[in-house]
């Protein structure tokens, strides 16, 4: 066996053409959102750190309406292949827009809440949905 690591080794048509036929739709999925972040010139939610301004992009998995010591607060889980982080609006119940499965961008600083990157009240972009 060589020491170069399979990533790195040149892949030819068939190679990749049985990489993608073993490797499951999950996997398929979260390579495309990290290429798609790569692309974009974001960071990697899997890259962020606590208290660092960071913009992401990714795609909502769920959307909840989960009230905070008393005010509505509409929060969404954003994947982008590497991780997830919870986008949180505070005093809102609903953005039109935000839906499970829409791609956004979305910029603020991360902060850590019971071992969870968040993002509270970040600027954010949607995606067109031409591009999904």
């Amino acid at each position: 066996m060589s020491a170069v690591p399979r990533s790195e080794k040149p892949v030819g048509r068939f190679r990749r053409m049985l990489d993608r036929l073993s490797t499951s739709q999950e996997d398929l999925e979260s390579e495309e959102l990290r290429e798609d972040a790569e692309t974009a010139g974001c960071t990697r939610i899997g890259d962020c750190h606590d208290r660092q301004i960071v913009t992401v992009t990714g795609t909502l998995r769920t959307v909840t309406l989960r009230p905070r010591a008393g005010v509505p607060a509409l929060e969404a889980e954003l994947f982008d292949g590497s991780a997830a982080l919870d986008v949180v609006w505070l005093g809102r119940r609903s953005i039109i827009g935000i839906e499970p499965g829409r791609k956004l961008i979305a910029s603020g600083r991360i902060s850590m809440s019971r071992g969870r990157r968040v993002l509270f009240n970040p600027k954010y972009e949607l995606r067109p949905l031409g591009r999904e």
